[in-house]
């Protein structure tokens, strides 16, 4: 393929991820390194009480903002450097936390950015292992059925994907909440009062299990694929020679799947690391926030209309960073294994 070739082949795809990547990469890294303020200046105010012989007069100072000629809030941006990092991370607070002291480690963790990152953090590691091995196996006893019952199989374990994450998240916050089908079961199990919705850590393990049970069958999709390509005449051999299922699996099944695990793990740690829909779907924001849900949070108006543009900024790079970090270890195991080919 000429060069020429290869470039317009490519041009459409890059100006595009230029126009719809970079170029709000480098819009959201400038506003996290400045700040937007209001102008305020002082003004006299004389309030009188209504009074019969007299009135009574106060003057105070107060602090207005300054407006256009159109009415409207004059502001000013200023370059902060890293203040807008600084105030989310706490660095003096966090380097007595890594000191050893378990108050300012408490402290750190009431925080609202480290609150997320404790439960985002969990929220992926706990998830990815389960998704792995719940799709592999479904993969796998799907694949060992007969070829008659496949098709309705692989439509039933599908069905969870393809449903709408918020809508998903929000139909097993209803089996639970007050008296769900989901919360009588339980209760009719245990004889005790179940109130599943009501504690910070039994929300979690909602949240951990409708992600489980909503990304598994992706995993399942794509190992799936997997078994359809591996060596059946490296199988026969194998059982020809006496080896067992599990031994089969482990010897030849397993280390043909790596590379698709190694792919399903970075999409699901990327999917999972900006979680957000769950913590909207099950309304958890007085017990479990995530990173982009606290993003969210800063570029929701207040009572007067502002928003926090510089704070979200900073979390959303932060996010990004975090999850570029996580990546790492599988992209530089990927690329060990595609030079030693």
């Amino acid at each position: 393929m000429r060069r020429s070739t290869f470039f317009a082949f490519i041009a459409p795809s890059f100006v595009l991820m230029l126009l719809f990547i970079a170029t709000p990469l480098v819009i959201v890294g400038w506003q996290s390194l400045h700040q937007e303020r209001g102008l305020f200046h002082d003004v006299k105010v004389e309030t009188c009480s209504p009074g019969f012989l007299r009135q009574t007069c106060t003057t105070e100072i107060r602090s207005q903002p300054v407006r256009g000629a159109d009415g409207k809030a004059i502001t000013e941006t200023r370059f902060v450097g890293l203040d807008n990092f600084a105030a989310l991370l706490q660095p003096d607070l966090l380097g007595r936390a890594l000191s050893g002291s378990r108050a300012a480690f408490a402290e750190l963790l009431e925080l609202d950015f480290y609150r997320a990152l404790r439960f985002t953090l969990t929220f992926t590691f706990a998830t990815l292992p389960l998704v792995l091995g719940l799709g592999l196996a479904i993969a796998l006893a799907v694949d060992a059925t007969v070829r008659s019952l496949r098709g309705p199989a692989i439509f039933v374990s599908l069905l969870p994907y393809v449903i709408t994450p918020v809508v998903g998240a929000l139909s097993i916050r209803w089996l639970f909440v007050g008296d769900g089908i989901g919360t009588a079961g339980l209760e009719g199990l245990t004889g005790q009062r179940i109130l599943m919705l009501t504690s910070g850590w039994t929300m979690e393990l909602l949240m951990l299990f409708y992600r489980v049970w909503h990304v598994a069958p992706f995993a399942f999709l794509v190992f799936y694929a997997g078994l359809q390509t591996v060596d059946q005449s490296t199988m026969e051999a194998a059982v020809v020679d006496g080896a067992t299922r599990l031994q089969r699996l482990r010897t030849i099944v397993l280390p043909h799947l790596a590379p698709l695990v190694v792919f399903v793990a970075l999409i699901h740690m990327m999917d999972s690391y900006r979680v957000f829909e769950e913590v909207v779907g099950f309304a958890s924001q007085s017990y479990r926030i995530s990173l982009q849900w606290l993003t969210f949070h800063y570029l929701t108006a207040d009572n007067t209309g502002n928003r926090a543009v510089s704070r979200a900024s900073a979390s959303a790079i932060l996010t990004m960073v975090g999850i570029v970090l996580l990546l790492i270890p599988l992209l530089m195991r990927t690329w060990r294994e595609h030079r030693g080919k």
